[in-house]
């Protein structure tokens, strides 16, 4: 309740304020390093299911007693599952605003992950440059590392996706990319 004397007034004025729209490829600059948010915590559940969809057959992957005899002693996560984990946590930062992924190189599994391991991933900008045959976009080069909870690094790779120049994208506040035109609070309301 609003005392008479109170100097302030509260207003129902609304203000359309644009999110994160990702980088452009004018936003990266080689040396870079995004620090991706949030952790993700790979269950069985997330190991078992993509392990079955892809038909991996390796027993390490879904056979307990099979991995208990192994040097590790238990299953491990399979190493796509770990991949698609760590591209995926990096999309907000580099590949929110890609045209296409051109290529994955250099990829390289450098400790297990176990179930229940909690993956962090960063990517530095190893290279960009503008592209002859297209205006619109440009190739960005990242090494993304993925690490467990340890801070054991697990997963490097090299990726690079074409990403849009921003004066294509045209991001607004009413219609950030993603968004068809007119869905949702519009700057008039």
């Amino acid at each position: 309740m609003s005392d008479s004397n109170d100097s302030t007034t509260e207003s129902d004025d609304k203000q359309l304020v644009s999110g994160w729209n990702g980088r452009y490829y004018e936003d990266f600059e080689v040396g870079d390093v995004y620090k991706h948010p949030y952790g993700r915590t790979i269950t069985e559940t997330d190991d078992v299911w993509l392990t079955n969809v892809t038909m991996n057959l390796n027993p390490m992957h879904f056979n307990e007693a099979y991995a208990a005899e192994t040097e590790f002693g238990e299953r491990l996560v399979n190493g796509l599952v770990v991949i698609a984990t760590a591209v995926g946590m990096s999309v907000i930062d580099v590949s929110q605003n890609a045209t296409a992924n051109l290529g994955y190189d250099e990829i390289r599994h450098h400790n297990p992950v176990f179930h229940g391991d909690t993956i962090f991933a960063e990517s530095e900008v190893l290279s960009k440059r503008e592209l002859e045959s297209r205006d619109h976009a440009g190739i960005v080069t990242t090494e993304l590392r993925a690490y467990n909870q340890h801070d054991d690094l697990v997963l490097s790779l090299e990726r690079t996706p074409m990403v849009l120049k921003r004066k294509y994208a045209n991001p607004s506040p009413a219609q950030p990319p993603g968004w068809p035109e007119g869905i949702g609070t519009q700057p008039e309301e």
